[in-house]
């Protein structure tokens, strides 16, 4: 596929990959079907980042508050999570698993992960949030915050549990919903935020192309 030509490309993308249960339903399938239909549309994704030059990825796994769900589809999406690592390890990219590892809903096949790990060549950052909690986040730079407090902003960035993860320029989320469901706030404060309406498993290029063409549009002054 020859790829289209941006003016100015965004650093770091976020993606919010949505709409999976719903998805599954309008097909007749259980809810919990839907969540293995997003395994090759995030390869084709992570392809088409990696041949446009985008440096950093972050991809929502699933949240603390997703473990929620009946215990079929919790089964169900951290069985994707651990068969996407499972995946990408098979290509080119380092790798670095955020999220509440001291939970027993944390995929213990991850573990590994919890510091990044260079597959393959290396290359692209891909930033996969498994069992992330924006309050686990947030609430271990306020702890470590408290026990460096004469420089409070650097200590509070360092403390993140995401603190490894660079400013986000673009949020991408599909399944049309308009909201960031707790993603990395200390990183999206100033990211610009795309809806695609289409469900995730109905991904096409297309809809990210749509999604960087807007950014090009967009004025990044980053409140300046």
């Amino acid at each position: 596929m020859e790829l289209p030509k941006f003016k100015r490309l965004p650093k770091h993308v976020a993606f919010i990959p949505d709409g999976n249960r719903r998805w599954a339903q309008d097909r007749g399938m259980r809810k919990e079907e839907g969540y293995a239909y997003g395994l090759e549309p995030g390869l084709e994704l992570y392809f088409l980042c990696r041949d446009l030059g985008i440096e950093e990825l972050s991809v929502y796994g699933f949240t603390s508050d997703n473990t929620k769900r009946p215990p079929e589809q919790t089964a169900a999406f951290r069985k994707a999570c651990v068969e996407a690592v499972k995946i990408l390890s098979k290509y080119d990219a380092s790798l670095l698993v955020v999220g509440n590892d001291t939970s027993p809903l944390f995929p213990p096949e991850l573990m590994p992960y919890r510091t990044r790990q260079t597959l393959g060549k290396g290359g692209i950052k891909v930033n996969f949030l498994v069992n992330y909690d924006w309050l686990w986040d947030l609430s271990r730079a306020a702890e470590y915050t408290d026990r460096n407090a004469p420089g409070v902003r650097k200590a509070f960035l360092e403390g993140l549990g995401s603190s490894e993860v660079s400013r986000i320029d673009l949020v991408v989320r599909w399944g049309g919903r308009r909201r960031l469901s707790g993603l990395l706030p200390a990183q999206s404060v100033y990211a610009d935020f795309y809806v695609v309406g289409d469900y995730w498993p109905d991904y096409r290029p297309e809809h990210f192309f749509d999604a960087l063409r807007w950014y090009e549009s967009q004025d990044v002054t980053l409140g300046g």
